[in-house]
């Protein structure tokens, strides 16, 4: 059967949760889009970190030949999106498709270390914290990168007020429940503290290992990063203000 339109590629799974929530198995998601150069080693090198963890690497739509090594890549779980979409659009395909209770998400340039996921996984399990972002200890960018980070956190920080110092940093982890809290849009990936800072959870920052690119380029300019951010703070101050989340739902108890 055909379809026309957009058709969601995600089962849906009716009723409300019967059982507590769980936080043993990890997955961890790995956007890359004509990162040939790279994604093998990023990949070889997270699988020999995390061997106990589901690694969902997903390729947005590249032209080059990241989708046939992600492929040839023993122990992890390849996707494809047909079309490119961009980091958000990858990072949150992943997240959907994931099966780990917890999700760590991580970029494919290996500029971020995966020998830090540890410590951001165990702090969400101590309770301490809903949410545990990396932060970047000493950047391995250009200066020009670092200047434009820092305005582009603190004019964030003020209209948004999401009290976190690096959102840049795309070491994350979060509780498989947080991503019926995402709504799809280009740019997301940079405002998920917000938005779950919004929804009342308790976020960490703790410091992460930042390396050099090893290979590849990057694809943002900061150019291009500051007019998408003035655009994206915009929309998400709207949306943060209208957002609704939901509270728990009760029904009637089975006879």
């Amino acid at each position: 059967m055909s379809f026309r339109g957009y058709q969601s590629p995600f089962e849906n799974t009716a009723g409300l949760r019967v059982s507590p929530r769980a936080f043993e198995r990890v997955s961890i998601v790995v956007p890359f889009y004509n990162e040939e150069e790279c994604a093998e080693s990023v990949l070889r090198e997270i699988v020999s970190c995390q061997p106990g963890a589901e690694v969902v690497a997903v390729d947005d739509g590249s032209k080059d030949r990241t989708w046939e090594i992600l492929r040839s890549v023993a122990g992890i779980t390849p996707l494809r999106l047909t079309e490119n979409r961009g980091q958000s659009g990858a990072m949150f395909a992943g997240l959907r498709y994931a099966s780990g209770d917890l999700l760590v998400m991580l970029d494919g340039d290996g500029q971020n270390d995966p020998a830090d996921i540890d410590k951001l996984v165990d702090l969400v399990r101590s309770g301490k914290c809903d949410v545990a972002v990396g932060r970047r200890a000493k950047r391995r960018d250009t200066w020009s990168r670092r200047a434009a980070s820092r305005i582009a956190n603190r004019i964030r920080r003020t209209f948004l007020h999401d009290g976190v110092s690096d959102t840049g940093c795309s070491l994350k982890v979060i509780h498989r429940d947080h991503v019926d809290l995402l709504v799809p849009f280009n740019g997301l990936h940079r405002y998920l503290p917000a938005i779950f800072t919004h929804a009342g959870l308790k976020i960490a920052e703790i410091d992460v290992n930042h390396r050099e690119r090893r290979a590849g380029t990057s694809k943002y300019t900061n150019f291009d990063r500051a007019l998408r951010g003035v655009y994206d703070l915009i929309g998400v101050s709207w949306l943060l203000k209208r957002k609704v989340i939901l509270p728990h739902i009760e029904t009637r108890d089975k006879e």
